[in-house]
Order: structure tokens, then C-alpha cells, then sequence
């Protein structure tokens, strides 16, 4: 399957979980039934359009257009709630979550269907334009054979760092000798996935990801044997447990309230949600502004400025907050976002391995 294909399925994947998280009794599939008749899903008098007692539509229809609608509007969840909750959650986000949070809640989208629906979809945008795991990526090499690379690799460096002795700082071949030479630094750096080789026989890799060390070796093995699959399995674990980074990330977002008691967990939780669908749908925007190479700073510059200000402007709406308040806040919260992170990873690490 192509990678644009893939991205479809996975954008339809998203619609239809987050149609399930945000669905509600009245959406069911409306009956053609006459106005006054009963209602065909429980029996019940109809009084107006919809049923009173299971919330179904008074019409139901039966054709393929109507089909084709259903299809649109269940995988890609474009109803008016959407309309009204986009607007609020790029520039208002404040006000949505303390608007979902006091119990306003029938023109948004629920927080969890907008994250779920925009997790699934910037998995599928990450597809369509590239930006997959590598998928020919050789095992690692191990004992022996990885200590006869790396004294090979050794060689290679000393020999090309001769090599630039001897040449004139202005010579064209220097500075390709130059680049050599870094490709096989990294190649040697890179030997180590991050740990440290003993000296001795067979080559050994230290590895603290997680501190428990039966899990730690277990990962490295899982690297060692197929790298790809396991950087498959982290993708595909990324955004299958995406969910993941809401319960990690609550107890943070309460240490910041720990004294303010008219806040509970339930708030954080809407705040958080709202806040991750958010950046889903940052990421979207800047994956595809990136494929443009006229917009490579512009891109990065907005992912380090965008991020803060929205993050502000939630907590003050969200908290009623004063400006100093919602400024210290963000600054302890961008470093538990980094530790929120790191922890996610090493759940990451932990299910592709086992």
C-alpha cells in the first residue's frame, strides 16, 4: 500500500474513533417516519423532529446519497460542532475549556473526539509527506562482528584524519575528506545507541532507559535483531497510545493547582486534552508547510513561538488567572511537558519491545 493510501486509512481510522468519543444519544440514524408516527428505533410517539425518549430523527433516509453523506460525516466528523469548536480552540482556547468545562457543551466537539480525530490525523499527514520511520535499516551488529566494525571504523577515521594533515587547508580534496571523515565519526557514535562500549570481548552496550534492567537489555536485543521493526513499532505505538499523554500529563497540570482546591482533576483533564489537540493540529499544519523549502525557517520558528503563547492564553482563559500566574505556570509546565515526554517515550520503548 502507498503511503498516501495509508494515510487515508489512517485519517478514516481517526474520524471514526473520535465519531465514536463524541457521539451522543440524539446522533443516531433518523427514521422515515411521518411527523406524529411512532418512532422506528424504540416505538415511542414522535412529537417533533426528533424522538423524545432515544433522541432519533424523525426522517430517516434510504438512498445511496444519503449513504455517501453518512460516510463523509461519520469518517470525517464535519458537522457544525466542529465549525464552532476550531475557531475557539485556535484562538480562544481558554474560553472553549472553561465553556466544556462549566457544562456548555452542545455546539463543541467534545475534547476527547477532537484529539482522538486529530491524532489519527496528523499520523496520516506524517505519511502522505514522508515523514515515516526508515525501512532499511540494517540489524545491529553484535560481538565479534561488531567489534571487527568498529576497529574497521577506527581505521577508516585515522586514516582520513592523515589524510587531511597532509593536505592544504584551501585543497578541494581536504574538504571532502572532511565529510568523510564526520560520516564516520557518526557512524562510530552511532555503534553505541547512546550507551558506552566496554572494552573486552564480546562487545557489550550499556543502556539506562527505563533503570530496570531486565526491561533495558530486553530493548536493546529487540534493537540489535531488527531495527526497523522496532521503529515500526514505535510509530505505530505512538499514536495507538497517543492517549497515553493525557493521564501522564494531568498530575503535572495539578501540582500547578495543588492549593487551589475549586480546581479538580476533571478540569486539568479538559485542559489537557484540548491543549494536546491542539498541538495535533499545529503539527499538521507545520508537517505541510514544511515540504516547502521557501518556509523551512518560517516553520521552525513558528513550532519554538506558537506553542507558549497558546499554552498562556489556555491557562488564562482555563484558570482565570492573572498574568504573572499564568507565566510562572508556563514556565514550570514547559519543563514537566519535557519529563511528560521522556516518560511517554520510554512507555513507547517498553511496549515495542515486549
Amino acid at each position: 500500500m502507498s503511503e498516501i493510501g495509508e494515510a487515508l486509512g489512517t485519517a478514516s481510522e481517526g474520524g471514526l474513533w473520535a465519531r465514536v468519543a463524541g457521539r451522543k444519544q440524539g446522533n443516531a440514524i433518523p427514521p422515515d417516519g411521518e411527523p406524529g408516527g411512532e418512532c422506528l428505533n424504540c416505538g415511542t410517539a414522535l412529537v417533533g423532529s426528533f424522538c423524545q425518549a432515544c433522541g432519533q430523527k424523525a426522517h430517516i433516509h434510504r438512498s445511496i446519497s444519503g449513504i455517501l453523506h453518512d460516510l463523509v460525516h461519520g469518517v470525517l466528523h464535519l458537522d457544525g460542532k466542529l465549525w464552532n469548536t476550531l475557531p475557539l480552540l485556535l484562538f480562544k482556547p481558554g474560553r472553549l475549556t472553561r465553556e466544556y468545562i462549566e457544562g456548555k457543551r452542545a455546539r463543541h466537539v467534545s475534547p476527547m473526539a477532537m484529539f482522538l480525530f486529530s491524532v489519527f490525523l496528523m499520523f496520516a499527514v506524517f505519511q502522505a509527506v514522508g515523514l515515516t520511520t526508515p525501512s532499511d535499516i540494517s540489524p545491529e551488529i553484535s560481538g565479534a562482528t561488531h567489534a571487527e566494525a568498529s576497529r574497521g571504523l577506527e581505521a577508516e577515521r585515522d586514516r582520513l584524519e592523515k589524510v587531511i594533515a597532509s593536505l592544504p587547508a584551501d585543497a578541494p580534496a581536504r574538504s571532502e575528506a572532511e565529510s568523510d571523515l564526520k560520516a564516520v565519526e557518526d557512524m562510530i557514535d552511532g555503534m553505541t545507541l547512546g550507551g558506552r562500549i566496554r572494552a573486552g570481548s564480546p562487545v557489550q552496550i550499556d543502556a539506562n532507559i527505563t533503570g530496570i534492567k531486565s526491561i533495558d537489555e530486553g530493548i536493546v536485543a529487540k534493537w540489535r535483531k531488527n531495527p526497523t521493526l522496532m521503529l515500526y513499532k514505535l510509530q505505530s505505538n505512538s499514536y495507538k497510545f497517543s492517549w497515553l499523554l493525557i493521564p501522564l500529563s494531568i498530575p503535572f497540570v495539578w501540582l500547578l493547582f495543588l492549593w487551589r482546591r475549586q480546581y479538580k482533576a476533571y478540569d486539568h483533564a479538559i485542559f489537557v486534552t484540548y491543549s494536546l489537540a491542539f498541538m495535533s493540529l499545529l503539527f499538521i499544519t507545520l508537517s505541510l508547510l514544511g515540504t516547502i523549502d521557501a518556509l523551512g525557517f518560517g516553520v521552525f520558528a513558528a513550532l519554538l513561538v506558537i506553542p507558549p503563547i497558546h499554552l498562556y492564553k489556555q491557562l488564562r482563559g482555563t484558570y482565570s488567572l492573572s498574568r504573572f500566574s499564568a507565566l510562572w505556570r508556563l514556565m514550570a509546565l514547559s519543563l514537566f511537558i519535557w519529563i511528560v515526554v521522556i516518560l511517554f517515550l520510554q512507555a513507547l520503548l517498553v511496549l515495542g519491545a515486549f
